[in-house]
């Protein structure tokens, strides 16, 4: 029997439709949309059958058993908590939450109901990512001596909840992949804000730091992440990248994006150690009828992607693979990675290393309920 899946917000989570629709477990039966125009534009044109302005109404609809939340970032810890406490399978966009607190309850709740939470992080299932866990699987790295990773972008402009958001608010594209490479949990973290943005963008949380830079010490190992963020009055071309330096072979993010990554690889005469290589895509892992979604944006495609999408250079070919991911552990119970706990690892890295910042870089452990988390 198919999954019944609604998606709730049809900005960036239009983009998720047609793959739903598409893939042979899953049926897209319901969306949800504040604005009336915007969701029948969407289902009008997807032949969704319902559609509802209300999501405590879409809650309530029992021929729906999971939701895929795209809604902006202050409301899915509230949201992800409302559908769990209403008997649905939840998939969030990041990042999980905004709190330690609401973090907590949604794995409580998992936890305790039995029902299934992923976090739909990006970067841990994009092209580049799935690459440098085949070398790390395949022990074409060695050992692991350092992580890094950085997700720099400019939000001027952007709406609502944007101006002067916290950067770790939104770390969990850079904390993602340095936790899920490693294969295990963080257990603290320290982090130094720097520089300033305008008075008039620090009104909106307090938060005066153009950059954030945090050290992650993780669990039973001797390596250490380390992550940036910046989002306003830093120039910075969009790039959201991560590199492993190892014993055998290092990947780095290229500078520019667009361009390919590079991977150094021990013993060989100096001039050979770099070697650009284009990244493979991974359609490969997918059933038929979504691989091609790895390959260019789904929704408006003929018109204009959601500005994140392009921004992000696609993301990496990540979205049918989240799908998959999504459907595939509601169809045999096997929980994919990130789950409840995971998730919440890696989100309250990002919440905890703020407070850090505003705490003149103090340690802060993150929360027992975060740990134990399985990739």
């Amino acid at each position: 029997m198919s999954i019944r899946i609604g998606i709730v917000g049809l900005g960036f989570g239009a983009e998720f439709v047609p793959i739903y629709q598409a893939h042979p477990s899953a049926d897209l039966v319901a969306v949800c949309q504040r604005s009336q125009a915007s969701l029948d534009e969407v289902a009008n044109r997807y032949s969704i059958p319902k559609r509802f302005t209300s999501y405590e109404e879409m809650l309530a609809d029992p021929d729906i058993d999971a939701v895929h939340i795209n809604t902006p970032i202050p409301m899915h810890g509230q949201q992800s908590i409302q559908a769990l406490k209403a008997g649905k399978h939840v998939a969030c966009t990041v990042p999980m939450a905004t709190t330690v607190e609401e973090c907590e309850e949604i794995v409580r709740l998992s936890e305790s109901t039995g029902l299934k939470y992923m976090m739909m992080e990006t970067v841990v299932y994009s092209r580049e990512y799935l690459f440098i866990k085949e070398l790390r699987d395949k022990g074409e790295l060695g050992e692991i001596q350092f992580l890094k990773a950085s997700h720099q972008q400019d939000m001027e402009g952007w709406p609502d909840y944007w101006p002067g958001l916290p950067p770790m608010h939104y770390a969990t594209h850079c904390v993602g992949p340095i936790l899920g490479l490693a294969q295990t949990d963080a257990l603290s973290v320290s982090c130094l804000g720097s520089g300033r943005i305008r008075p008039e963008l620090q009104e909106h949380y307090g938060s005066p730091f153009a950059i954030e830079s945090c050290h992650i010490k993780l669990a039973d190992s001797d390596v250490v992440g380390h992550v940036y963020r910046s989002l306003f009055d830093t120039a910075r071309q969009y790039r959201e990248g991560f590199e492993v330096y190892a014993s055998k072979k290092s990947v780095e993010w290229p500078l520019i994006e667009g361009e390919g990554l590079v991977v150094h690889t021990a013993g060989k005469p100096e001039e050979d150690i770099p070697e650009r290589v284009a990244c493979p895509d991974y359609a490969h892992l997918l059933p038929d009828a979504i691989a091609p979604f790895t390959l260019a944006g789904v929704y408006n495609k003929d018109d204009e992607e959601h500005l994140s999408f392009t921004q992000g250079g696609g993301h990496g070919g990540s979205h049918p693979h989240l799908v998959h991911q999504f459907v595939n552990m509601l169809e045999t119970g096997t929980q994919a990675y990130p789950g409840p706990r995971a998730s919440a690892n890696i989100t309250c890295v990002g919440v905890l290393a703020h407070e850090s910042a505003m705490n003149n870089g103090v340690e802060m452990a993150l929360p027992e309920f975060s740990l134990g988390g399985d990739e």
